[in-house]
Parts: C-alpha cells; structure tokens; sequence
C-alpha cells in the first residue's frame, strides 16, 4: 500500500479522522496492508471506521480508507 509518497509498514499507527490512535499496521502483504484494531474499540467504532466483521484479529486497510500517510496513517472520516 502506498498513497504515492509514503509506504505503510507494519508497526505504523493507524489514527482515525480526529487523530485518534484505532490500531497498528500488523503486517503488509503486497498491496494490502492488515490493522490490528485497538481492543477497546467498540463495535460500532470499528464498523464506522469500515472495518466491517468484528470477529477478526486483523483487518484490511483499503486504499479508499487512508487519507494520508506519513509518519502514521491517517483514515477519512467517512466510509
């Protein structure tokens, strides 16, 4: 996953719209990178943000999720 100037990798901090820490970028592979979702995000946190099915321990980030990526990754608001 690249947004064109910056690759994500795994160990980056996933915030959400309002700079939130949500998660880290567990693992990239290929063009995909996986989130592990902080634990004591709620499910209707989680299923705002896009991540669909809870019951994973990881999720797809996907390239229409991310905003930004510099140092972290940065999620839109709406998905």
């Amino acid at each position: 996953m690249n947004d064109g100037s910056h690759d994500v990798d795994s160990g980056m901090s996933v915030l959400d719209d309002a700079g939130e820490e949500v998660g880290t970028v567990a693992t990239v592979e290929g063009d995909t990178a996986y989130v592990d979702l902080d634990p004591g995000l709620a499910d209707e946190v989680k299923s705002g943000l896009g991540f669909g099915d809870t019951d994973e321990d990881t999720y797809a980030l996907r390239d229409e999720m991310v905003d930004t990526v510099d140092d972290d990754v940065h999620l839109h608001g709406e998905h």
